[in-house]
């Protein structure tokens, strides 16, 4: 079964974060944020794809896949069954089930990691992207604030399964 990561950027800065993506062998970030722009330098898209491409890693915006503004709103203000119901309608929908394949071919082809804001995976929609692929995956949760866990435990990090491309492709 092929392993996909997901990460969030609360509470790190760019160097945690793409240390934490580079210990993990990660080739390709999925940025399901509807709205690529972060008051936190350096994740908003256009700096983030940037410094991903300077590194090595593949950065992919799949706008779609992004909670939309009520959902948002509902997720902020804590009702969670609120944000499930309008972000499951949404996903629902064309244009996501159209990114969901895409991304499907993207994790089945690279390691990938999805990205959002929320450090808590349980309380972001990239879980809910991860369970809607038409593609079964094992999802394992980076935390982009203390990488060096992950080099201290690297051995233990799942791996592309085979038949995954080693490299990034370009």
């Amino acid at each position: 079964m092929t392993t996909l990561y997901t990460i969030g950027y609360e509470g790190t800065d760019i160097d945690r974060f793409v240390a934490t993506l580079k210990v993990a062998k990660v080739q390709l970030l999925a940025d399901v944020r509807a709205v690529p722009i972060s008051r936190k330098k350096g994740f908003s898209k256009n700096k983030l794809r940037d410094r991903l491409e300077k590194e090595g890693i593949r950065y992919v915006h799949l706008a779609p896949l992004g909670d939309p503004k009520p959902g948002r709103d509902a997720a902020k203000a804590g009702n969670f069954a609120r944000f499930l119901r309008i972000y499951n309608k949404h996903l629902s929908q064309n244009d996501p089930q159209q990114s969901l394949k895409q991304l499907a071919k993207l994790v089945d082809e690279q390691s990938t990691c999805l990205m959002c804001f929320e450090r808590d995976p349980s309380g972001c929609h990239r879980l809910i992207v991860a369970s809607a692929l038409p593609t079964q995956v094992t999802m394992f949760h980076l935390f982009g604030d203390d990488p060096d866990r992950y080099v201290r435990s690297s051995a233990k990090l799942p791996r592309r399964r085979p038949g995954q491309s080693a490299a990034p492709t370009q």
